[in-house]
């Protein structure tokens, strides 16, 4: 049993390839099933939920706390998705959402740019020149992003455990080497990689709890202890806190709670 993640730009193929692989291994296979539980669950339209994912966040959006909201929302629902195992997900930032999950297999498609560009050319009816913009901003808008919210360029071949390049290889090959790279021991659950799954959607319930105050906060939970970190003026750290704490505190599975507030500067 396994979850795997596929990342990959714009118009390289990626849906086709994971549908194929959970046709095959028999797993659920998931994208917009995630927004479209956010949306519902906690009654926002999803065409906010994708304008969150889909652009990079200006300054000003990062100072409203809109945005980190709604991505809230959707790694706490990706999460509990991917609790029943058996998934095959292919949307917004799973490689980044589930990195630190030993038994997730994160995969990167890769597919030529001669390719993808016809592909907008065919559906859009642009010529080449404007296709190729199409597909050069939406990788990059797609690169802002993940560095802006992660620090991380989705790029990095570090982040996966599997790339696959579609240059030289069909999408039924695709899939046979992701269904038989997902098959080795290394991507087997464990009881320790479901502690942390379950540790992580804990922590992502009590994100979601601060977000909903207006506060961006990192928050780290292990069995039921958790760590919020946060910046606020001097004058409202104490309130802050005790507010944040008892937020927290009802949220089930919570059996501690420590929260830090470090001062918030004059330019912060």
């Amino acid at each position: 049993m396994s979850v795997i993640t596929i990342s990959r730009g714009s118009y390289s193929h990626g849906k086709e390839v994971a549908e194929k692989v959970a046709d095959r291994l028999g797993y659920r296979c998931i994208a917009r099933e995630v927004l479209l539980e956010a949306s519902e669950h906690f009654n926002v339209p999803e065409v906010k939920l994708l304008q969150a994912i889909r652009d990079a966040p200006s300054f000003l959006e990062r100072l409203a706390h809109g945005r980190l909201r709604y991505i809230a929302f959707i790694r706490l629902a990706l999460l509990r998705q991917i609790q029943e195992d058996n998934v095959v997900y292919h949307g917004f930032a799973g490689h980044l959402i589930l990195r630190d999950i030993p038994h997730v297999l994160k995969v990167r498609i890769l597919a030529d740019l001669e390719d993808r560009v016809g592909l907008v050319m065919n559906r859009d009816g642009v010529s080449r020149g404007q296709a190729v913009k199409i597909v050069k901003r939406l990788d990059e808008e797609r690169r802002r992003w993940s560095r802006s919210l992660y620090g991380i360029d989705t790029g990095d071949p570090g982040l996966y455990d599997l790339v696959v390049n579609l240059r030289r290889m069909t999408l039924e090959s695709a899939a046979d080497v992701i269904c038989h790279t997902a098959g080795l021991k290394e991507f087997q659950i464990t009881a320790e990689s479901h502690r942390m799954i379950n540790d992580l959607l804990l922590a992502a319930e009590v994100q979601m709890a601060v977000a909903e105050m207006g506060v961006e906060a990192a928050v780290v939970s292990r069995d039921g202890s958790v760590e919020i970190v946060t910046k606020a003026p001097s004058s409202q750290e104490r309130g802050l806190a005790r507010e944040i704490e008892r937020r927290a505190r009802g949220i089930s599975g919570v059996k501690a709670v420590r929260v830090e507030i470090t001062p918030l500067t004059l330019f912060e």
